[in-house]
């Protein structure tokens, strides 16, 4: 190759780049590596739903150390949002996670945040609906864990800020250990449960402990609930992804999470009402417009109070930065809520 085809090959390849740089500015104007938290709202405007996320480094806690570097993934999903997240939830099961870190709810306080624990009776290295003879409920209500609770209960009391903790989950479903129709358990146990659990959280002293009560969107089942003086937020949890991924039809979010919807809050009347653990997925239907019918529900339906997004890519891509159609209905959807003033998250 001569010399001027050869600079000119150059000057085309740096044309090229450059372009390429540009259009990812226009696109996402942020190094997810190097994003900034969201400012945090002013007293005076705080939003009428409070917005948490889970991300892929905070749901990896229940089997590693969390590191101060993983919140980077909540700036990122703010700048998303284009809003401030009020929660940060993250994942801690009993089998790996052994102490209640004290750190790193402390760093997520620090950016104006929330710390909200998913705390899970099991081993989550082991397949959904494996049985873990370990974690049954009677074992739990026996006292075979008091130890283990009774050290997350003064860790959490020692922090004294609050904490949302988000214990056993969806156990109105069939995966899950602590799950009455899975792993040896009976009827009346998760209840059981529960109360044991929240006794010792008592003793220790841990008001500062906020329990969210959260079943999977379906069948709600009202003996399940422990009781208005033992939950602080009803929450409900649900994910849409269409045949590839659940084998069953895309469903709008009404029909999917307005019965369920309006039966926790039924069952709480006056119980702040979470959509604990939501998320869509990229294919199988249409994800925008499902996120934008979750926002209109929430407008119709003023005691649901928070909204905690999957960001995960994980089954499916449940990110909302999954194509830039969701990410526009995500961050426009949410900026539309009205706003008011609020005492924190949850309340």
């Amino acid at each position: 190759m001569t010399a001027r085809p050869r600079a000119a090959a150059v000057s085309c390849a740096l044309l090229l780049a450059i372009a390429g740089l540009l259009a990812l500015q226009v696109t996402r104007p942020w190094s997810a590596t190097a994003a900034r938290p969201w400012p945090v709202p002013s007293s005076q405007a705080l939003p009428r739903v409070d917005l948490g996320v889970t991300t892929a480094a905070l749901a990896r806690d229940s089997a590693r150390p969390w590191q101060p570097a993983d919140l980077q993934q909540v700036n990122a999903f703010e700048q998303d949002a284009r809003r401030h997240t009020d929660i940060v939830m993250w994942f801690a099961d009993w089998a790996h996670v052994a102490n209640f870190d004290a750190r790193q709810a402390a760093a997520v306080a620090a950016r104006g945040s929330v710390p909200e624990v998913s705390w899970e009776p099991w081993d989550s290295s082991r397949p959904l609906g494996a049985a873990q003879p370990a974690f049954r409920l009677i074992g739990i209500i026996r006292g075979a864990h008091d130890g283990y609770i009774e050290r997350w209960a003064r860790e959490i009391a020692a922090y004294r800020r609050p904490v949302l903790l988000r214990f056993a989950q969806e156990m109105n479903g069939r995966w899950y250990p602590w799950s009455e129709s899975a792993n040896g358990n009976h009827r009346g146990e998760f209840v059981r449960a529960w109360r044991h659990v929240h006794a010792i959280f008592a003793r220790a002293g841990a008001s500062n402990a906020r329990w969210v009560w959260a079943p999977v969107d379906g069948q709600v089942r009202a003996e399940q609930y422990p009781g208005p003086r033992l939950v602080d937020v009803v929450g409900l949890s649900g994910f849409v992804a269409g045949e590839r991924v659940f084998r069953s039809p895309w469903r709008p979010f009404a029909t999917m999470f307005g019965p369920s919807l309006d039966a926790v809050h039924a069952l709480a009347p006056g119980k702040p009402v979470a959509l604990a653990e939501v998320a869509a997925a990229q294919t199988g239907g249409d994800k925008a417009a499902w996120i934008a019918q979750m926002f209109r529900e929430i407008r119709r339906r003023p005691y649901i109070r928070s909204i905690v997004w999957f960001n995960v890519r994980k089954e499916a891509d449940w990110r909302i930065e999954s194509s830039p159609g969701a990410e526009r209905a995500f961050a426009a959807s949410l900026s539309s809520l009205s706003q008011v003033v609020r005492r924190g998250p949850g309340t």
